[in-house]
């Protein structure tokens, strides 16, 4: 889900092409995807001692950046398994690193998710194996990103939304559309802000969907070459009006904090914490809905420690221990049970977590493939890497 220096649009394009192949022929599952036919993991043996994981940051936290926050050290000593963890800067780190197979396990966003379905690199997934499982929220379980045909490749970590954020003081009347970033940015020239990310295509695919019915686009992540086309072009449009393409959340909190942001993508995090330096901001979904991501942690078919994996798996989705994930990073945890053990209580609430109704307008993030994830058959839809090529066209 983060993306503070992502790598060359031209090494991407190398890489996607190849992982987006993979899923260009198939059956017409949901998915239009036609996966490598591995089994799941069938019983759990022997801990290995160790493994190997890449996370976002904050995902796994041993205590070194912040004394307090350590779900890691409990883990190693219950379970005996050694926690390696590599922070990776991007989902396009995240596959190009599961590719090596050095790693057991990864923390992969809906836009990495299908690729390493696809390519063969991410498992199956027993849930049996994973007790906790079985009370992570319903909306979140066989997902079109992290499930194949009711087989779920992973175990659903959390999810957030992509909102709309505006400074109270600079924007009037008060928002209640996309149109305010797209049609209308010109009103807050080298003001707006946009999350920077090929994945954003989608956030103008979504407006196009209720405001061009005439495209007939029903997958904000499935789009044909007419439809990919106008969400570019929409895109290139808004350019003009960017002050900031924003990848740090930091930035973006000092950018609103300063006035050279006043309106723009955000997250619920980031509205807190700007809010909660001075900064008048309010962020919510727009009547057309919105993006979002949900994280799903998943095993690697080649994976070495895959015990400990299942383990950190189960661990990591556990009631306290994903109430203490979700707190720290700003999201919605994925456990039920979670919500009544957050320091904040109403922190589940700010967040949406058992609101299945809020969760129903948010398209989480999954990844274009030829084969279009809504269904059609009677035409190709625009791979991810093609994606990664338009986003360097409309940034200039």
């Amino acid at each position: 889900m983060r993306l503070p220096r992502p790598l060359t649009a031209a090494a991407l394009a190398a890489l996607l092409l190849a992982a987006t192949a993979c899923g260009s022929s198939g059956s017409g599952s949901s998915t239009g995807l036609n996966p490598p036919d591995l089994k799941p993991l069938a019983k759990l043996g022997k801990s290995e001692g160790e493994v190997n994981l890449i996370a976002w940051a904050g995902y796994v936290e041993d205590g070194s950046d912040d004394p307090k926050v350590d779900w890691v050290t409990d883990f190693e000593k219950q379970t005996g398994c050694k926690v390696n963890s590599k922070v990776a800067a991007s989902s396009d780190e995240m596959v190009k690193l599961m590719k090596t197979g050095q790693y057991d396990a990864v923390s992969a966003s809906g836009d990495a998710s299908l690729r390493l379905i696809a390519s063969g690199d991410a498992a199956p997934v027993n849930t049996k194996l994973v007790p906790n499982y079985k009370d992570v929220f319903s909306g979140l379980k066989n997902g079109a990103w992290n499930s194949v045909k009711g087989q779920m490749y992973g175990i659903p970590h959390g999810r957030g939304a992509n909102l709309l954020m505006y400074n109270t003081q600079k924007v009037s009347p008060a928002p209640t559309s996309w149109s305010a970033v797209f049609d209308d940015a010109g009103k807050y020239k080298g003001h707006v802000t946009a999350y920077d990310s090929p994945i954003y295509i989608a956030d103008a695919a979504l407006y196009l969907k209720a405001t061009k019915p005439e495209l007939k686009i029903k997958d904000p992540y499935a789009l044909d070459q007419k439809q990919f086309d106008a969400a570019v072009a929409l895109l290139k449009q808004q350019n003009a009006d960017i002050g900031e393409y924003w990848s740090d959340y930091l930035k973006e909190i000092s950018a609103f904090k300063s006035g050279d942001s006043v309106i723009g993508t955000s997250w619920q995090v980031i509205a807190n914490l700007a809010a909660g330096e001075g900064a008048k901001v309010k962020a919510f979904v727009p009547k057309e809905g919105s993006t979002g991501w949900s994280d799903t942690w998943m095993v690697s078919a080649k994976a070495k420690h895959p015990d400990c994996a299942y383990q950190w798996l189960n661990w990591i989705v556990s009631p306290k221990v994903n109430a203490e994930v979700a707190e720290y990073f700003g999201e919605a945890p994925a456990n039920a049970k979670a919500c009544a053990l957050t320091s904040d209580k109403n922190f589940c609430t700010t967040y949406h977590a058992a609101d299945e109704g809020y969760w129903k307008n948010i398209a989480f993030w999954n990844t274009p493939i030829e084969q279009c994830l809504d269904g059609r058959t009677d035409v190709k839809c625009v791979p991810y890497a093609k994606w990664v090529q338009a986003w360097t066209e409309i940034k200039g």
